[in-house]
């Protein structure tokens, strides 16, 4: 009699991989937290090994060292001798972030987002549809075209019409340009909570997943605090939290001046934050109230949501917050924006960006 006998699952050491890539690992995610701070970063994983037994007798905190050195994931070249990471560590650091965040969905076949639209478009479907005046050949099922003939008019007197005819529909694929703003005011360190790391991860993984997945999209990357600026997709294992209010005003501005370059008819912004709107640039002087709502922030801000909306812009919110009073603020700028907005917890933060991303990505806005 066959059948099936059921044993515990033993894994195989040698599938768990080397010393090595399991130090690695654990270095690439202090690298993100500690800003791209190797010095600080190998003494964090040091306190690691000795806490947790992490090495064997036969590979140690100094073969890891040495094997960073050798590998290209750091480097020592600097004039002052300091340790810095290479450009090879900032992609494999991106390529975990993409991993760790959106490794549980499922990998598509081709590498172009999809709109609603049918037609003379870019990518064959398994969807039928009859014939029209001004359909290409490429576009004509044979075989079904051929089961109509036979079907309508027989073998006997066999004969193709027009009728007949039946074409293979297609999809346009559509590019898309967002704008990712980060909030790096001195809340996203606040009451002991890291905020700002996982919003690294995310602009990490969502930059790895353009740049490998949808090469035709655009990504800026802008952060804001007093002020707004634009930074590489390569600067930002480095990003740190600094002395700063929430200028959600100068990101709006500088995100929407970013969009006006790029040529793409699908414009987005994705804006992550943990707090309100706190600071006004007037001239060279701010403006500045972080005690609550103020109307003076608080309509500028609204302004330039509408004009987002204007110029068919929508501006999606992930707040990592859930004061009540903030989320009557988002929820008033979404409506005026006619955007989308996601009351997140920092683990979630990730599938909701990725998730709104790709449905954005099937909309002609």
């Amino acid at each position: 009699m066959l059948g099936h006998r059921f044993t515990n699952y033993i894994p195989n050491p040698e599938q768990d991989g080397s010393d090595f890539d399991k130090l690695l690992d654990i270095f690439l995610q202090l690298i993100v937290i500690t800003a791209g701070d190797v010095s600080e970063a190998l003494a964090w994983l040091n306190n690691l090994i000795n806490q947790y037994n992490l090495t064997s007798d036969g590979y140690g905190m100094g073969d890891f060292l040495e094997d960073l050195k050798d590998k290209g994931y750091i480097s020592d070249q600097t004039p002052d001798g300091k340790f810095e990471i290479t450009a090879r560590s900032e992609q494999k650091i991106r390529a975990s972030a993409l991993e760790e965040i959106f490794g549980k969905l499922k990998k598509s076949g081709k590498g172009d987002h999809r709109t609603n639209f049918g037609g003379l478009g870019d990518e064959t479907t398994t969807d039928k549809r009859e014939y029209q005046f001004g359909d290409t050949l490429e576009q004509l099922s044979v075989t079904d075209s051929l089961r109509n003939a036979q079907i309508n008019h027989g073998l006997d007197n066999f004969m193709m019409t027009e009728h007949d005819l039946e074409v293979v529909e297609n999809e346009y694929k559509t590019q898309t340009s967002t704008v990712l703003m980060i909030d790096i005011s001195h809340s996203m360190i606040l009451y002991g909570e890291d905020r700002i790391t996982p919003a690294k991860k995310v602009a990490m993984a969502l930059a790895e997943l353009i740049t490998k997945k949808y090469p035709k999209d655009t990504l800026d990357i802008i952060v804001f605090g007093n002020d707004a600026w634009q930074i590489e997709i390569k600067d930002l294992p480095y990003l740190q939290v600094g002395p700063y209010h929430t200028n959600t005003v100068a990101g709006l501005e500088l995100s929407m001046d970013l969009l006006r370059r790029r040529k793409n008819t699908n414009k987005q912004i994705f804006m992550i934050t943990d707090g309100k709107p706190t600071c006004l640039k007037q001239g060279i002087k701010y403006y500045k109230n972080s005690f609550g709502l103020d109307p003076k922030i608080i309509n500028k801000t609204l302004n330039l949501a509408k004009q987002c909306h204007k110029l068919k812009i929508p501006v999606t919110t992930f707040m990592i917050a859930s004061d009540p009073y903030l989320k009557q603020f988002v929820r008033e700028f979404t409506q005026v924006n006619h955007g989308n907005a996601y009351y997140s917890s920092l683990k979630g933060l990730g599938d909701l960006v990725f998730e709104d991303y790709r449905r954005n990505r099937r909309k002609k806005f």
